[in-house]
């Protein structure tokens, strides 16, 4: 198999990654107490009531310490002069490879999380599809946007 890429995400992506799953861990502790409140209730079955408590436990450690360690340690990528690599996945690792003649217009996005954080995503958009660096310090978000363009417009110019 090819080289990986080289460049990586910011690690500040971890917060930013542990604070999202803790609010979805929040809703799903908030869901499972309501389920728990009506099957004492109704007297439903106590090992419901623990099954529910322990798919929690095991959901908080998976989203809030373990999966977003495992996703930014596999998180990198490339740009080159005549594609962008990515690199992404847990458990199963996918790697794309978009030619700059196909890039149409590159995004950056930040949502009150990453901008807490002064993070930014770069979107990069082709004809059938979108692509996301995550997570990137926001002067490298900016730089690469502009870079990406840059690329794409001398691409385009070549064809």
């Amino acid at each position: 198999m090819l080289l990986e890429p080289k460049r990586r995400i910011s690690r500040r992506a971890l917060t930013v990654w542990k604070i999202s799953g803790a609010i979805t861990i929040a809703i799903s502790w908030i869901l499972a107490g309501a389920a728990i409140f009506f099957l004492h209730i109704f007297n439903g079955p106590f090992w419901i009531s623990v099954l529910l408590i322990g798919m929690e436990l095991i959901s908080t450690y998976l989203f809030i310490f373990l999966l977003p360690s495992l996703k930014w340690k596999r998180w990198r990528y490339d740009v080159r002069d005549e594609e962008i690599e990515l690199q992404e996945g847990i458990f199963i690792v996918k790697r794309t490879l978009i030619p700059m003649v196909r890039v149409q217009h590159v995004d950056t996005v930040q949502g009150p999380i990453l901008r807490r954080y002064q993070l930014a995503s770069v979107i990069v958009n082709t004809a059938a599809t979108s692509h996301e660096i995550p997570a990137l310090e926001e002067s490298e978000a900016e730089s690469l946007r502009h870079f990406i363009s840059n690329l794409a417009r001398v691409a385009d110019e070549d064809v």
